[in-house]
C-alpha cells in the first residue's frame, strides 16, 4: 500500500505533500504507537507540535 501513496504524491501538485510519522507514549499502559499523517509540507512541523 506505500507504494500506492507514494505513487501516488508524485503527480501533478500533490509534490507539496509529504507523509509525517510521529511516535506517541500511550498515558495508560506506557506502550509507544505511531501516528501517520500525510500532511503539506508547510504544516509537517506543526504536526509535530
Amino acid at each position: 500500500m506505500a507504494k500506492k501513496v507514494v505513487a501516488t504524491l508524485k503527480k501533478g501538485d500533490s509534490a507539496s505533500f509529504t507523509k509525517v510519522v510521529k511516535m506517541v507514549k500511550s498515558d495508560k499502559t506506557g506502550a509507544y504507537t505511531f501516528e501517520e499523517k500525510i500532511v503539506n509540507k508547510d504544516a509537517a512541523n506543526d504536526f509535530f507540535k
